[in-house]
């Protein structure tokens, strides 16, 4: 098995997660595969590949992706949501019975640009918007809702995509990890954990107005410990944390970070039990840190990818099949979560009505959605799974175990 592959983001954006990017969201693989790509000899779950095409009039969805900007670029995103879209329209039906025809637009996390690919959508009347992972949620959303048109992703940043009637994220993003990390610290019987989390406001702001609550909430006391971006030596700031003897502690940043905090926790005296988010499984925090740093680090994610499970290998099969030279343990699972969460809760959709009133009528009625690559995670878009959070359609997460260089026995949190 391989580590998470592939960490472009740039340090403010990571910062913030759709953890998805959320975040966020690829573990590791069990693929043999030199380069990441799907291999194309996965065996299909039984019953995947019902051939049920669609036909008739195309239904346009939007598609907004980070890529082409000299800070961020993720075509895999885009690469496995067409992907998934393929697969959909020759096996699914593709929404409603007919076939689905991708609008897209690349921004570069740009706030004109963002607004831009909006407004693109509306003119080209789409049904549904799927925005992959972002930044500029606020230049976005906004645009999308106001016309009526529902706005999804895997998984929000930006409090508008959050918290905005007609915006649908199928999992929580940070605030999910956050809160899946709070109860799995009160199950562990901690008392007091200290976060050491990347210095922009997205970040530490997030952390202290999502993650604090949700600790406290668990009976466990959160200190927020903010570093700069780019801090080579965190070891000031990790001894700092230290000085009331936590019973845990929880990196939030992106690959840079990660190895400064890692190295720091690997050169004092601690025995607090480590958690932390996707980016962190980075190849080049693995390989800057070693693996006697990070054995035992519990990784908090919403998708996986390097298990058994039959939601595994079906993205495993329509990678291969559809997308056999996307490297699948990047963020192609952001976009492929999306695209496949969107086709499902809308399965209810029937007839020649696909219009946005009628995909948003059948997101807000679809129950126990189950979670593309989830690992049994499910999503109900009533705007009850995360409190104060709206457009939030899950709030399950998955903790995963770093054992030498690999991320191992999944388990539901």
């Amino acid at each position: 098995m391989k580590p998470f592959r592939g960490s472009r983001v740039a340090k403010v954006v990571a910062a913030s997660f759709a953890v998805v990017a959320l975040s966020a969201t690829a573990a590791c693989s069990s693929d043999d595969s030199s380069d990441g790509s799907a291999s194309e000899s996965v065996a299909a779950p039984e019953g995947s590949f019902p051939g049920t095409a669609a036909s008739g009039e195309p239904v346009k969805i939007g598609l907004i992706n980070n890529e082409g900007g000299q800070a961020i670029s993720m075509p895999e995103n885009r690469e496995s949501a067409e992907a998934v879209v393929q697969y959909a329209n020759e096996n699914l039906g593709g929404i409603g019975g007919r076939p689905i025809e991708l609008v897209i637009c690349k921004q570069g996390e740009d706030a004109n640009q963002a607004r831009d690919c909006a407004n693109k959508m509306v003119e080209a009347k789409v049904s549904a918007v799927l925005m992959t992972s972002s930044g500029q949620g606020n230049s976005m959303v906004p645009i999308i809702t106001g016309a009526g048109i529902p706005y999804v992703s895997a998984a929000g940043q930006a409090s508008s995509e959050l918290t905005t009637d007609g915006a649908f994220m199928w999992t929580a993003g940070l605030p999910g990890a956050l809160t899946s990390m709070a109860k799995y610290s009160a199950n562990q019987g901690m008392k007091n954990v200290t976060a050491y989390v990347i210095d922009v406001p997205a970040a530490t702001a997030g952390v202290q107005a999502m993650g604090a609550p949700a600790f406290q909430a668990a009976g466990v006391n959160l200190k927020v410990v903010p570093i700069p971006p780019g801090t080579p030596d965190a070891t000031p700031q990790v001894s700092a944390g230290l000085g009331d003897n936590p019973d845990g502690v929880v990196v939030i940043g992106e690959s840079t970070l990660c190895t400064s905090v890692f190295k720091a926790l690997g050169t004092v005296s601690t025995t607090a039990e480590k958690m932390t988010i996707q980016p962190c499984s980075d190849p080049a925090v693995v390989e800057a840190v070693g693996n006697q740093n990070l054995n035992g680090t519990k990784v908090f994610t919403a998708s996986v990818i390097n298990a058994d499970d039959p939601e595994t290998q079906l993205y495993k099969a329509i990678m291969a099949k559809y997308a056999p030279d996307t490297d699948i343990e990047g963020f192609a699972i952001i976009g492929y979560q999306g695209m496949l969460g969107l086709v499902r809760a809308t399965e209810s959709v029937q007839g020649t009505d696909t219009s946005p009133a009628a995909l948003t009528a059948a997101i807000k009625s679809a129950k126990d959605v189950v979670l593309p690559a989830g690992y049994g995670l499910k999503f109900t878009c009533d705007g009850k799974a995360m409190p104060g959070m709206v457009s939030v359609c899950g709030s399950g997460g998955i903790v995963e175990t770093f054992e030498n260089g690999e991320l191992v026995d999944p388990q539901l949190v």
